[in-house]
């Protein structure tokens, strides 16, 4: 719902600030007072085109913000917190400053946008119906989308969305296996050439550590032995060796402590020195008896670092990196071979194909039937609206399937008896569209998307009964939405539950307009005037009291 909505510099309007209620409000005045100026702001809050020329003559930019509450529009809320541009919680600022050089600036929530993401918001937020205005209800998709709302069939559209895109993503996969069937064979052979020869290395981590580890104690087998014999030799041998030298060592130490007992301590070093360095020795010894000089051994162990290096030099990689591309190459084969099986991937396009033409039947059926009572109860309401004779149609034109079904919705209108029917898009009369989108509103007011409705020359040509008509229908549209109506007809006028007074004046040699909400007596005086014109009599004003008391 519109909450606010501020103008500044814009066109002849200085500065101007509205507060807007939910329910039927009406804007009057005089021809040229300036009523337009107000829609032409909020279209341009809501993504138009801007033009320098809407910047108030002597000024530098003309600057529009309109208030909307949330309240009910999840979708918008969360199209909002996806794009980053969520603001207070339950309220949308919509701003548009337009420079005096034609330079344009678009900010939702205080945060910069484009004129699109305006537009796309908007769309949300407003149904515009008027000569001029490019709304909702023209657009193919919005009739559709109005249509099975209606039906009921919402769940069952997007149910045959999803079906459409399994189907196209289905046969995308059978088209590509058959534009590269060849290049998927000569993969196909080429990976599973990689992985027979990885899975036959047989190559693990801790395999290779292993390996490593043996080649190089039987290549220094050799070395081991006499290396570690020698060294036992020098630890402990009859001759003079470490252990030899130690013994005389602590054999004079101990009679020395026998003297000085604080010598004790050192003695006992030599001791365990002793200890530790007998076992030492021992241990060398055994480690020399158990070293192996086996050729054979390690030769086998030679060929097998060298067959783990060369694979590592085919394929490009670390010899650690084998089990990784092993295991990538057998996941690419799996898959390749999946999509490779052209006779299974025409089975699944088949199936896809059919799921979607039995939901699109069904929901054509569906469209079918609540077209017939669309058709009905429009119709029936532009009897009421001017148009006797007239007819609406929502029809179904066949098309190529798609995401929406097999059909395309077109909404056709024949405003007077003896016209043909025409695209609603089509429809001459800026008057007829505005009351024939009143029609569709109130029999739609149900499911229609838009919380907010603008009607601009709604009143256009008609007067008398159908003026009253079309006041009820306004303020019965009024319970279950915002409704704003620019209107001449003192009997739309009175049906309002807001009635807001634009008027034009000369301030400095420049021309202003203002807008006001009226109460009680101005209110009477306004409608008196659109019942009498400039002058007022007190029968006027007693016919305008009238009016809005038998509407009250």
């Amino acid at each position: 719902m519109l909450l606010s909505l501020t103008l500044s510099d814009f066109v002849l309007v200085d500065r101007l600030e509205l507060d807007f209620h939910a329910g039927f409000s009406v804007l009057t005045g005089e021809t040229g007072a300036g009523k337009s100026i107000l829609l032409d702001a909020l279209s341009l809050v809501l993504g138009e085109r801007a033009e320098a020329g809407v910047v108030r003559e002597g000024t530098q930019r003309a600057e529009v913000a309109a208030e909307f509450s949330l309240e009910g529009l999840d979708e918008l809320a969360v199209w909002l917190e996806e794009n980053d541009l969520a603001g207070e919680e339950g309220v949308l600022l919509l701003r548009r400053v337009i420079e005096a050089g034609g330079r344009s600036r678009a900010f939702i929530n205080g945060r910069a946008a484009t004129a699109q993401q305006l537009k796309v918001a908007g769309e949300h937020l407003v149904d515009i119906h008027g000569q001029h205005a490019h709304y909702s209800l023209l657009k193919s998709a919005e009739q559709r989308r109005l249509l099975d709302a209606y039906a009921g069939s919402t769940p069952l559209a997007a149910e045959v969305a999803d079906a459409f895109r399994a189907w196209r993503e289905a046969r995308a996969r059978r088209e590509n296996a058959e534009s590269h069937a060849g290049e998927q064979e000569a993969e196909r052979e080429r990976l599973t050439w990689t992985v027979n020869e990885l899975t036959t290395l047989a190559f693990s981590h801790e395999g290779w550590t292993a390996s490593q580890e043996e080649h190089r104690r039987l290549a220094h087998a050799a070395d081991l032995l006499a290396g570690s014999q020698a060294a036992a030799a020098l630890l402990d041998d009859d001759g003079d060796c470490v252990l030899s030298r130690l013994r005389d060592a602590r054999g004079k130490l101990s009679e020395l402590a026998e003297i000085d007992p604080g010598l004790a301590e050192s003695l006992g070093m030599l001791e365990s020195a002793a200890d530790t360095l007998h076992e030492a020795a021992r241990e060398l010894t055994r480690y020399a008896e158990r070293v192996d000089l086996d050729p054979q051994a390690l030769s086998e162990a030679e060929a097998r670092i060298a067959a783990v290096q060369d694979a590592a030099r085919k394929f490009r990689l670390r010899p650690e990196d084998i089990p990784q591309h092993l295991a990538e190459a057998s996941a690419q084969l799996l898959e390749l071979g999946a999509a490779g099986d052209l006779e299974a991937l025409k089975r699944a396009e088949a199936k896809a194909e059919a799921g979607y033409r039995k939901l699109a039947g069904k929901l054509t059926q569906q469209r079918g039937e609540a077209a017939g009572r669309l058709d009905k109860a429009v119709s029936a309401a532009m009897q009421h609206l001017a148009m006797q004779g007239g007819a609406f149609e929502a029809g179904l034109v066949a098309g190529e399937p798609a995401a929406h079904g097999l059909e395309d919705i077109e909404f056709r209108v024949s405003p007077h008896a003896g016209q043909s029917l025409k695209p609603l898009a089509k429809t001459a009369s800026g008057g007829e569209l505005s009351r024939i989108g009143l029609g569709l509103q109130t029999v739609l007011s149900g499911v229609s998307g838009a919380p907010t409705l603008i009607f601009d020359e709604v009143d256009s040509g008609i007067g008398g009964g159908v003026a009253e008509i079309v006041g009820r229908l306004l303020a019965d549209l009024g319970q279950s939405r915002q409704v704003l109506c620019v209107t001449h007809l003192p009997q739309v006028a009175a049906r309002a539950a807001q009635h807001y007074q634009v008027s034009k004046s000369t301030q400095a040699g420049h021309a202003l307009s203002r807008v006001v909400k009226l109460e009680s007596e101005a209110r009477v005086e306004e409608v008196a005037r659109m019942l009498g014109g400039v002058k007022l009599t007190e029968a006027t004003r007693e016919h305008a009291g009238e009016m809005l008391r038998g509407t009250a």
